[in-house]
């Protein structure tokens, strides 16, 4: 008896592997390189959507709505530029609907060229995957960009984390034999792997850099992070002028806390997971993931978020109107720069590094201590 269930569990799991291949199949051939950008022309018109989230997420996007209309505000009046609220991609409609992304949700954010998100909460255990997984599969967001700086130790980091792949793209979607074992998979594509390093070493060409460090564990996940290091040497070679050096995750991870040798590093290439990661560690050095933005860039739409968490302990204890909208601010400056207002996005730059770095006068802590999130938005809006 227990060696006919044993076998059931085992045919279905071959079925519901071959169903994940197949379908990571069909997406290679749908993948696209490149293509039309119709958010990189404002000469058409932009229409920006704005996300609330969760928990915090709703009081840092009203600041940053704000923050939009002020500095966009002639934009905004010629019609050149479309803010557009964003409803429903809350984890109370997601769980009610059992969807990441409701339908309606998603159907609205297609209508929209950008897309600035608070962050998102999503459920331990279960299926439902997180509504930026989804979102950057949806929309196909390939490329997590974030940059990081810290000018008087000379740090000026830009990390290309391949978004839609790795662990993450069926990390709701692995086998489980009760009693016995689990299983999640990882997934590396030619054509995903491709367009994520030629956004990199395109981006270390057009901004002067001269090196490019590719980060993996091939040594131990061969087929998959072997592949993904393959590729990044062929692409890196179409780049002479550029050196490309492999590092393992493990020792990268120790790199970034070395302080004699961190500074000689200036652009990351990294699968999903440990872009996740390296990232959130290089935020912590730069003063914290409350101060940290990230783009999520397709050939059709882009997302920019803060990168931290929607920090639903802060709600718990009635300190929401608390958070530090820093991160949020960041992720709307680097959306203005993407969209071509540069000048802004300078402006806006410089009040961040006023306000956060040389003259700290409002300071935010997350506590009743500091100053309020409202409070720390006004002075950055004093310095535009």
């Amino acid at each position: 008896m227990f060696d006919d269930r044993r076998e059931n569990l085992i045919q279905k799991a071959i079925y519901d592997f071959e169903m994940v291949l197949r379908e990571q199949m069909d997406r290679v051939d749908r993948m696209k390189d490149g293509g039309d950008c119709p958010y990189c022309d404002i000469n058409k018109g932009v229409t920006i959507g704005l996300i609330g989230g969760d928990g915090i997420g709703p009081v840092i996007m009203k600041e940053a709505e704000r923050l939009l209309k002020k500095l966009l505000a002639d934009e905004i009046d010629s019609g050149r530029v479309t803010l557009k609220k964003i409803d429903g991609l809350t984890i109370e409609n997601r769980t009610a609907l059992g969807k990441s992304v409701p339908d309606d949700v998603l159907a609205e954010i297609k209508s929209c060229d950008v897309l600035l998100k608070g962050p998102t909460t999503t459920p331990k255990g279960g299926t439902m995957e997180s509504a930026n997984v989804a979102l950057r599969r949806e929309l196909d967001l390939y490329a997590n960009v974030r940059p990081v700086s810290v000018p008087e130790e000379g740090i000026d980091w830009t990390f290309f984390r391949e978004n839609t792949e790795g662990e993450y793209v069926l990390g709701s979607r692995g086998i489980e034999i009760p009693g016995r074992l689990t299983m999640d998979f990882k997934v590396t594509t030619e054509p995903g792997t491709r367009r994520i390093a030629r956004a990199a070493f395109d981006f270390a060409r057009a901004n002067g850099k001269t090196k490019v460090a590719i980060v993996t564990k091939a040594n131990i996940m061969k087929k998959t992070d072997g592949s993904f290091s393959r590729i990044c040497h062929e692409i890196a070679a179409e780049y002479p002028e550029i050196q490309a050096d492999d590092w393992y995750v493990d020792i990268m991870t120790a790199n970034l806390v070395n302080k004699n040798i961190r500074n000689q590093f200036q652009v990351f290439l990294l699968p999903n997971l440990y872009g996740d990661i390296i990232t959130d560690e290089a935020a912590e050095i730069q003063g914290g993931v409350g101060t940290a933005g990230s783009a999520n860039l397709g050939s059709k739409y882009a997302m920019f978020e803060a990168i931290h968490g929607s920090a639903p302990r802060m709600v718990e204890e009635g300190l929401a109107e608390y958070a530090n909208p820093s991160s949020i601010f960041k992720a709307a400056e680097m959306m203005i720069r993407q969209l071509g207002f540069t000048d802004k996005a300078d402006r806006l730059a410089d009040a961040l590094y006023i306000c956060g770095e040389k003259e700290k006068s409002i300071v935010v802590t997350g506590t009743a201590g500091g100053a309020k999130c409202m409070e720390y938005a006004d002075y950055i809006m004093s310095k535009l």
